[in-house]
């Protein structure tokens, strides 16, 4: 989609307002509000790249004058950024820089810390020195897919000046940092004195394989320049015509449900024998740029020809993994493996050239690409995964603009080894602990309810990504919400097998795959057993009883596709040790699931999955309502509180009790087979 012009003075004059109000000044107000608008499109910049600035002023503590840069500051994203993301910068000591012949990158970055205003600011972008070194108030830099395009050209050089003329400073490539931004600083005086000859005002600067800045003295005008650049970018490839090469065969379409689980166990073996972690999550795109590139005849070789800008290498690695169409299981062995051995050839080549003294990342691919199904992100969770997907798909609308004017030719292997292997790029990542369920997928049926919703969050909190089930969808959509913007949520009659594997199929579409399921849906039925009629005790029986069984065995074949063990967590309540009056239907069943869970243990211990249980009771929930509590505590000639603490700990036992109950199960790796209670003390129901 054509880049959009959406700076508006109502937006710019509420930015001012808002901020103001918090004390902001209006340079760094509207410098935030044009960064936003630069971070809202994809076309643009992609998840924390591209970076801007503002030239201003400051009061120190003794009342001077400091000039500042204020530059975007590691971590924070432009699409969602803040005042704070740009911190303040000294101006003139990192100018005066540039009088140095070279810098080493720690002693830019400890020049740069030193220099704050705010010590406890993020460390200032690595292009601060460039953006200092330009005269303009405001500079904005940016990623702009239809730049990229031009600027991955053979002859970029004379593409872009053919589309620019001298409104731009044209810069060969040169690796991000200070010799970057001397290089681009001593070339922008030389056009500066062009321009000043021909009256012709510069705009911007090319970065060639790169991206693109623009500048200004106002940040309208700076943020105008970038976009107006951009759509001439686009006007360009307009002329161009995208030349696709079907294969010769139509490529069969895989089952994503059932290929992507094989994958990700594929992707876990060949981790955990590299000294990675085993659980990934995927993220398939099947949209039209990821099918035309997957589905052509030059997949293999436009896979080999490197990424659209090296900023992308740390999210996607060099080049993606490319299967065959609809593999099994050996064919993506196979390919993974060539890859994983190509990676290892050509880190042992580069690291001999920079002087041996890297120390090689994993080897896995992040990217994947299969004909016949489009284009695959692997990341340590599902935004991670999506933020990969993302630049995939950014990669391959890059490269089939840049083909159809000419060649898709971004920077080579050694230029794309020293970013990938660049301490400050990798910094971006993040060096923060994990979670401890972060990479684990988790499925809880009966999500919506109490005891579900609690257990859907609780494991979210531990950084588990979520699907939520439930018989009402929009309870399901509700509490995945809350869980996080990429759990999913289903409407699913867990009673109805086909919806139970329609479910699960989706999930593995969504994640690629799953580690603990939670089958906690259930309902109780009431009445003598005597008496009861047996449509009612067979109803019993299909949801508290059968209903886990199609979970389970939905859950076995995702687990059994994947290879990398998994958990089943099932809520089995104190009925099923200690029945009460008129609960024979519920009780019974319970019985029976827990015999169910007993026999999966036994049955799949040796495949590495474990299997164990909740034994709960007097949870407020969907089956012991307030309009039961009443009863039960009136029958008793109690009130309501004491009924609820009826335990030896006299003490009310909650949702969130089992629910974190469920995540400590998940967590005890050495533990399966085992029945958990968490009814605050009640002898009857004690397992040993």
């Amino acid at each position: 989609m054509p880049v959009q012009h959406r700076w508006s003075e109502a937006g710019a004059r509420e930015a001012v307002e808002h901020y103001g109000g918090l004390g902001i000044s209006e340079p760094l107000a509207l410098r935030t509000y044009s960064a936003r608008l630069l971070g809202a499109d994809p076309e643009l910049v992609l998840h924390g790249g591209g970076n801007t600035s503002v030239k201003t002023q400051v009061t120190g503590l003794l009342g001077e004058v400091i000039n500042v840069l204020c530059v975007k500051g590691s971590g924070w994203d432009l699409a969602t950024i803040e005042p704070a993301g740009h911190p303040a910068v000294r101006l003139e000591p990192l100018r005066e820089l540039r009088a140095l012949e070279r810098l080493s990158d720690e002693d830019m970055v400890a020049a740069q810390r030193r220099n704050l205003i705010d010590p406890a600011a993020p460390n200032p972008s690595v292009e601060a020195l460039l953006h200092a070194f330009l005269p303009h108030t405001f500079v904005d830099h940016t990623h702009a897919t239809a730049l990229l395009a031009l600027a991955d050209q053979p002859d970029a050089e004379a593409v872009c000046r053919e589309v620019y003329g001298e409104r731009v400073v044209l810069v060969p490539y040169v690796m991000p940092g200070f010799a970057l931004a001397k290089a681009c600083a001593d070339l922008y005086e030389q056009a500066a004195a062009r321009s000043a000859a021909t009256g012709i005002p510069l705009e911007g600067m090319v970065l060639l394989k790169h991206g693109l800045f623009s500048f200004g003295g106002t940040a309208e005008q700076s943020y105008g320049r970038m976009i107006e650049l951009v759509r001439l970018a686009e006007q360009r490839l307009e002329r161009g015509e995208r030349r696709l090469l079907p294969l010769a065969s139509p490529p069969p379409a895989p089952d994503a449900a059932s290929l992507l689980p094989r994958l990700r166990g594929a992707l876990g073996r060949a981790a955990a024998a590299s000294g990675a972690p085993p659980h990934w999550l995927l993220d398939w795109r099947a949209t039209a740029d990821a099918r035309a590139i997957s589905d052509d005849a030059r997949l293999a070789d436009w896979a080999g020809r490197g990424v659209a800008t090296p900023d992308h290498v740390i999210r996607t690695k060099a080049r993606p993994l490319v299967l065959p169409p609809d593999p099994d299981d050996a064919a993506i062995e196979t390919a993974l493996q060539a890859y994983i051995d190509a990676y290892g050839a050509t880190f042992g080549r580069q690291n001999l050239r920079v002087g041996g003294h890297k120390r090689r990342l994993d080897p896995l691919p992040r990217l994947v690409a299969v004909p016949g199904l489009g284009l695959i992100g692997l990341g340590a969770n599902a935004e991670a995964a999506a933020i990969t997907a993302d630049i995939g798909e950014a990669w391959a609308r890059t490269l089939l603009a840049a083909e159809s004017i000419g060649r898709f030719e971004p920077v080579g292997e050694d230029d794309t080894f020293d970013m990938e292997y660049w301490s400050l790029e990798q910094a971006k990542l993040g060096k923060g602990s994990p979670k401890p369920l972060v990479r684990q997928v988790v499925l809880v049926t009966g999500g919506g309810g109490g005891i579900g919703a609690a257990t859907a969050r609780a494991f979210a909190a531990q950084g588990a990504d979520l699907a939520v089930l439930d018989y009402e969808g929009e309870a399901a959509a509700s509490v995945a919400a809350a869980c996080s913007p990429h759990a999913l949520g289903l409407r699913c009659d867990v009673t109805d097998p086909q919806q139970v594997r329609a479910a699960f199929d989706a999930v593995c579409r969504r994640f690629g795959g799953l580690d603990v399921v939670v089958s906690n849906a259930g309902a109780a039925w009431t009445g003598a057993i005597a008496t009861l009629p047996e449509r009612e005790l067979r109803a019993c029986f299909e949801l508290n009883f059968f209903a886990h069984q199609s979970v389970s065995q939905a859950a076995m074949a995702v687990f059994r596709a994947q290879g990398l063990g998994g958990q089943l967590l099932f809520n089995v309540s104190k009925q099923a040790l200690n029945p009460g009056p008129d609960f024979g239907a519920y009780g019974i069943s319970k019985a029976a699931l827990l015999a169910l869970m007993r026999q999966y243990a036994l049955e799949e211990g040796g495949n590495g999955i474990r299997v164990n249980a909740i034994n709960a009771d007097r949870i407020r929930s969907g089956l012991l309502d307030g309009e039961m509590i009443r009863e039960r505590a009136a029958a008793r000639g109690v009130s309501e509180e004491v009924y609820m603490a009826g335990n030896l700990l006299g003490r009310e036992v909650q949702a969130r009790h089992v629910a974190d109950a469920f995540v400590a199960l998940a967590r005890m790796e050495r533990t399966t087979g085992a029945v958990l209670t968490v009814d605050g003390g009640n002898v009857a129901a004690m397992v040993r």
